[in-house]
């Protein structure tokens, strides 16, 4: 499903429409309690690949313009505008770096990526990067508290217009399937200190945006190693796919699925939210039976009563950013330097 709403402020001041689109059409009920959520066990140096590999970032740096301050440490949300090399595509992106980041103890670590992708039209506009939902704030409190890894969030524009493209390279159409899997962590790698594999890399997103990235980590297990996907569509919708039966099925998440299981990996985390009141979860709920098995790992949170909106999804992302960290690559701190 769909579904865009923005509150009367956005209509009546249009400047503030980046910080009041919403992920559906819920109520503003955004303070999530995240005391049952454990601590991380230990693990930095679990990676299922092997050492971790930290690159520094390749440049060249982007020029950012901050969009908000997000606390008392000095991280910020920022923006600029960047061009993919692969797709040929040029848009918007938001980033945020953790207080961690700058810790002197991390200062040659390494640091997870997170691609938070919005839902509905995600253009011109990703709503995660705004005040509404605060999910920055979070992050920095969930990480500091051992509860989750201390992401760098990188949030891009999901479509190049207010049409829906199911984040795919839908022939004759900009590639948006190559913006977020090639051009989008290029974006990172050149900006950031990030991981060379795949534990260090995973998405998020609602709606639209949930299809897009459960799609990308199915696609490209080996790049990607997990998903939160939120009220997700199931299957491409795009009308856009008209005559190109093809190209749809191989975007399709169950025939990635199907294929995935054929040739046994490699493994891939998929955490799925779902309000009871959505109209996705016979379809969600099915897709889990279906495909859980094998290298398809998977978990459900539902939401009581939730319905289809980030409004929801929110009251779950410490649970399930937990999940997928447990199974991902955290920042390693310097050794301790020994006293002589």
């Amino acid at each position: 499903m769909k579904c865009l709403r923005a509150s009367t402020a956005a209509v009546a001041v249009a400047s503030l429409l980046a910080s009041v689109l919403l992920a559906g059409c819920g109520r503003d009920r955004d303070e999530v309690d995240a005391s049952g959520v454990p601590r991380l066990s230990s693990h930095a140096m679990g990676a299922s690949n092997g050492t971790p590999r930290a690159m520094m970032p390749t440049g060249p740096r982007s020029s950012f313009v901050t969009q908000r301050e997000t606390g008392d440490d000095g991280t910020e949300v920022v923006r600029t505008r960047w061009k993919g090399k692969k797709s040929g595509f040029t848009g918007d992106i938001w980033a945020w770096v953790p207080p961690q980041y700058n810790e002197a103890q991390y200062a040659k670590s390494a640091f997870p990526v997170l691609i938070a992708l919005p839902g509905a039209y995600g253009y011109p506009n990703n709503y995660w990067s705004s005040e509404t939902f605060k999910l920055q704030e979070k992050i920095a409190e969930w990480s500091t508290a051992g509860k989750t890894l201390p992401f760098i969030m990188v949030m891009p524009v999901l479509n190049p217009s207010k049409r829906y493209f199911d984040g795919s390279d839908i022939p004759g159409r900009p590639k948006m399937g190559t913006w977020l899997a090639e051009d989008v962590p290029a974006f990172a790698r050149a900006n950031f200190r990030t991981y060379a594999n795949r534990d260090g890399w995973a998405f998020m997103g609602s709606s639209s945006g949930g299809f897009a990235g459960l799609k990308a980590v199915l696609k490209y297990p080996k790049k990607f190693k997990a998903v939160i996907a939120n009220g997700p569509d199931i299957v491409p919708d795009s009308p856009m796919w008209k005559g190109h039966p093809k190209e749809k099925r191989a975007n399709d998440p169950n025939w990635l699925a199907r294929q995935l299981q054929a040739h046994r990996g490699p493994d891939v985390y998929l955490a799925f939210e779902l309000g009871t009141k959505e109209p996705a979860v016979p379809s969600v709920k099915r897709f889990i039976r279906r495909h859980t098995g094998g290298p398809i790992h998977t978990t459900l949170f539902e939401i009581p009563d939730g319905v289809h909106s980030g409004h929801t999804y929110i009251h779950k992302l410490a649970d399930s950013l937990h999940w997928i960290s447990e199974r991902m690559q955290g920042p390693v701190p310097a050794p301790a330097r020994k006293n002589s």
